[in-house]
């Protein structure tokens, strides 16, 4: 029995990256998951595929035979997956997108300005959180989708498309609005938030930062869906919140929120592309607008 094409192409991915780790990145999924599907593989042929060793890996001869037959099968693939993802459009010059919140709001209106400076075509945008942009992606709802934060894209294919950290804000006379050293995970547990849902990044990253700090964060005071509603919360007088840095930063310049000091919190976090197929976009406005996005 044949090996599926996604065997096939991790291991066409191990030879060209070097590395396992660097191949599952590759194609959405993590070294343990890449490492078990190339071993389910030489199960499968009867043969060693892949030598591992700790700095990198390579393929053995029987690896590399088995790569340059595949070229074609693999190409061919590809082909007959933009085809079908053509025909779910219903036309080559649609295009469906779903966007995290911070990136739908600050960066996919200039880089959709600028695809269409570039060709004709009928762009839908639809705003959710990550995790509501991952199913819809797996649904076929979305040609393309962006997320921030650790969420789970096993299967898809990503890239990175930009970087972004979040900031603890506070309305002027908020008593954390003086604090000059500061706020531990610990404290930040006392007190509750104002939050994103469940499902968003903005919240993943907070609560993964907490954890990795040996922290948690408190039951939230108030739940919201966008950022432009937890501004309008703190700056009415509700609990600090954490937002992205780009969306505060101009309540920040007028004054009307103050940024507090985090302590040991890691609040960095990346913008991903997802789509379902080949580590390869498919060709067309998809492709299209991640280069302009930079991935």
């Amino acid at each position: 029995m044949l090996p599926d094409i996604p065997s096939l192409r991790l291991l066409a991915d191990v030879s060209r990256l070097g590395s396992i780790g660097a191949a599952g990145r590759a194609v959405g999924i993590s070294q343990q998951s890449a490492s078990e599907r190339l071993q389910a593989m030489e199960t499968q042929v009867g043969l060693v595929l892949v030598q591992r060793a700790h700095r990198g890996s390579a393929l053995t001869q029987a690896g590399k035979l088995l790569v340059e037959w595949s070229a074609d099968l693999l190409e061919r693939a590809d082909e007959i997956e933009n085809a079908l993802q053509t025909l779910r459009r219903g036309r080559s010059d649609e295009l469906h997108v779903h966007a995290s919140m911070t990136t739908a709001e600050y960066l996919l209106p200039r880089w959709l300005v600028r695809l269409r400076q570039q060709r004709r075509v009928a762009v839908s945008l639809r705003a959710a959180n990550s995790e509501d942009v991952v199913a819809a992606v797996r649904q076929g709802d979305a040609d393309l989708g962006f997320v921030e934060g650790p969420i789970d894209t096993d299967g898809l294919s990503t890239a990175g498309v930009g970087v972004d950290d979040l900031v603890l804000v506070a309305a002027p006379d908020d008593r954390w609005s003086r604090r000059r050293a500061g706020i531990s995970p610990q404290e930040l547990a006392t007190r509750p938030l104002t939050c994103r849902e469940h499902g968003s990044g903005t919240r993943a990253v907070v609560e993964s930062a907490l954890a990795a700090a040996g922290g948690r964060l408190a039951d939230p005071e108030v739940e919201f869906a966008t950022n432009a509603t937890i501004l309008a919360s703190v700056r009415a007088g509700g609990s600090p919140a954490f937002v992205s840095s780009r969306a505060a930063q101009a309540d920040i310049d007028l004054g009307t929120l103050v940024r507090v000091p985090v302590a040991e919190l890691d609040l960095s976090r990346e913008f991903r592309a997802v789509w379902v197929g080949g580590a390869r976009p498919p060709a067309g406005p998809v492709r299209d607008l991640l280069g302009i996005a930079g991935a």
